[in-house]
């Protein structure tokens, strides 16, 4: 698997990977993560990819971060 592409991003790492005919983008955010698998048959490049990996698509990753967080904290406040 290798980074072909970074898009930039105020709080989130987001990488596209390519690996075994798929793209896949990861999405970063402090402990959490998220990734997303496309098929090659589906996109045919990284420029369509990019515009499937739009502003509305990264608000709804970081809402999904939010509550994956608020989730992360809930569970491990009974630990302390």
């Amino acid at each position: 698997m290798r980074v072909i592409e970074t898009i930039p991003h105020e709080s989130i790492t987001i990488q596209i990977f390519k690996m075994n005919e798929k793209f896949i983008v990861k999405f970063e955010a402090g402990p959490m993560e998220q990734a997303f698998k496309f098929d090659n048959d589906q996109i045919k490049s990284i420029e369509k990819l990019k515009e499937i990996i739009n502003a509305e698509f990264i608000e709804n990753v970081r809402k999904r971060f939010n509550e994956m967080y608020l989730q992360l904290q809930n569970s491990t406040k009974t630990l302390n």
